[in-house]
């Protein structure tokens, strides 16, 4: 007996060693790291880090009498897909659009409809702005599940969707919406003229006074792609989306340039998916890059691949993964500035960003770090 207590006894001891071993080694190892960082910030650190922690210069921002110091526009529209039945949502995004932003710059707005716009809509919107309205009908075939999809096949993974919980998971249109977005919506007659966009969606909401021209900020700092909100999607939506992705980059590994964003995407560099992506119901971007071959042959592949309606594939990752496999890191923006909330997400401006756009959200209703937000993967591709 005595000899049993012995040995619990001398268990217990190694494993409060151990933790005693374990824990000083962590606050060493704490101590350290923050030295180092205190060492670096003294020292005065030639990294700048993510490129939003450089404020908009001065120079770019309106005068007391609301004109441009640059006095000129970038060739840029505010891009809207909606249906007759989201009037009031439009409405809505597009008062505040016009009253935090661009009845100070009059940019033109393109709204894009599967069906023609009815008159009260068109009457509706015109009337809350003084800029160009143009309206856009998506050709059917750029619309709708395509003849080659295998339909028995599709039925069956939606209704295995809908079994399962999987948000949107029983919905061909909302597949179809997918499929547009990625691959269609740049491509529509009505946009042609145009390098940039502001993707807006009905019923979002815009918190602060924006008094610069971010699409200057894109053309000027050679940015491709901009975004507000960030975070993991959903995995039962792309099961096999970046096995399909890996197949596109191995056949073309020429399209793929060094320096890009793959450490927001992977953190085994691009063995796997850690499923992070910007969330693409705000998007600021270059239409051009859309366009662009290494985009258009990405976006071939994954389409032959069928996993807009045999899996759920949003627009949103891979749109996120183009943009990270084929700009480079600093081509990528975030708006820090611009205030900006969908449901159930908001992105509230901190600090002197909050107080210079007046802006109206609770700072502390913040998604950027939170535990489902990958902010952080995109501030670490900067340390």
């Amino acid at each position: 007996m005595m000899t049993a207590m012995r040995y619990v006894f001398l268990v217990l001891a190694i494993i409060v060693s151990l933790h005693y071993i374990l824990s000083f080694s962590n606050e060493v190892y704490s101590r350290a790291t923050s030295l180092e960082n205190l060492k670096k910030h003294l020292a005065g650190s030639n990294d700048p880090g993510p490129p939003y922690k450089t404020p908009v210069p001065d120079e770019y921002y309106l005068k007391p009498n609301h004109t441009s110091p640059q006095g000129r526009k970038a060739n840029a529209a505010i891009v809207i897909l909606a249906r007759n039945s989201d009037l009031n949502g439009v409405v809505s995004s597009m008062k505040q659009m016009e009253d935090r932003f661009n009845k100070k710059f009059g940019y033109d707005y393109v709204l894009l409809n599967e069906q023609p716009f009815e008159d009260k809509f068109k009457r509706r919107v015109e009337g809350l702005t003084g800029s160009n309205v143009k309206y856009g009908l998506i050709p059917r075939e750029e619309w709708v599940q395509p003849e080659w999809i295998d339909e028995e096949k599709a039925t069956a993974v939606r209704k295995d969707m809908v079994k399962n919980g999987v948000i949107y998971g029983g919905s061909v249109p909302y597949r179809n919406m997918c499929r547009f977005n990625s691959g269609w919506f740049y491509r529509q007659e009505v946009l042609k003229p145009y390098k940039y966009y502001w993707r807006v969606e009905p019923d979002v909401k815009f918190f602060c006074d924006l008094d610069y021209d971010p699409f200057l900020i894109m053309q000027d700092q050679n940015k491709v792609y901009g975004f507000t909100i960030s975070l993991y999607e959903y995995e039962a939506t792309i099961p096999t989306l970046w096995e399909t992705v890996k197949g596109f980059i191995k056949e073309n590994r020429d399209l793929v340039p060094a320096g890009n964003a793959m450490d927001f995407l992977s953190d085994d560099g691009g063995e796997t998916y850690n499923r992070c992506h910007f969330w693409s119901n705000f998007e600021i971007g270059d239409l051009d890059f859309w366009r662009g071959e290494a985009y258009s042959k990405y976006f071939d592949h994954l389409d032959k691949a069928g996993g807009f309606y045999y899996e759920r594939w949003g627009d949103a990752p891979v749109h996120s993964i183009g943009a990270a496999l084929f700009a480079k890191k600093e081509q990528i923006h975030f708006f820090n500035d611009i205030g900006y909330r969908h449901e159930p997400f908001q992105h509230c401006p901190q600090g002197d960003a909050h107080k210079r756009g007046k802006c109206w959200c609770d700072e502390g209703e913040n998604f950027d770090y939170e535990w489902y937000s990958c902010l952080n993967r995109y501030d670490r591709m900067f340390s």
